[in-house]
């Protein structure tokens, strides 16, 4: 019904659908996207540290020693080596590429997550190793996840409530455990 709609459109008590340029200063910060392609969101010539930074230093304003930090713990809590952050996103595999989409993600400390379609790109033995890393952040990070699939294997994963859309409304909703 129209009620869940509007829920949906609301973050930090700001309406999505009526926000002013100022709002979303403060939503883009809070809600960082992981895409299905990871590459749409990284640029080809800049390294994976480039990409990062620039992040840190529009958003958070980390000066140089703090940024260092913050990439090598997000490698770290990726599960890829330091020396990633020297490379170039087309030196990666898919699921490589995923693990870093979802360190830029993460980077700037969001509160909410979309994925969409994360792991649709994957094969299946990749794909059940990012919806594992997925998983932990979630719980280490205190995470919330708006989670796009069409894979009811996936969403069965990964949902505590799902909400299935029919030409972009909700036509169904509900709880997933129990």
């Amino acid at each position: 019904d129209m009620a869940e709609n509007i829920l949906l459109a609301k973050f930090e008590n700001i309406d999505l659908v009526n926000a002013k340029r100022n709002d979303w200063k403060q939503i883009r910060k809070g809600i960082q996207l992981i895409f299905q392609d990871p590459l749409a969101s990284l640029n080809p010539k800049l390294t994976i540290k480039e990409v990062l930074q620039e992040l840190l230093q529009v958003q958070l304003h980390y000066d140089t020693a703090t940024q260092e930090k913050r990439m090598l713990s997000l490698m770290d809590l990726v599960q890829m080596p330091a020396v990633t952050l020297d490379k170039y996103p087309h030196q990666f595999s898919g699921g490589q590429r995923q693990r870093i989409g979802i360190a830029r993600a993460l980077i700037v400390e969001p509160e909410l997550v979309i994925c969409d379609e994360p792991v649709s790109a994957l094969d299946v033995s990749i794909q059940a190793q990012i919806l594992l890393l997925l998983k932990e952040l979630q719980k280490e990070l205190g995470l919330s996840y708006l989670f796009i699939s069409h894979d009811l294997r996936v969403v069965r994963h990964m949902a505590d409530i799902i909400a299935v859309m029919h030409q972009g409304k909700i036509v169904e909703q509900g709880s997933i455990k129990g």
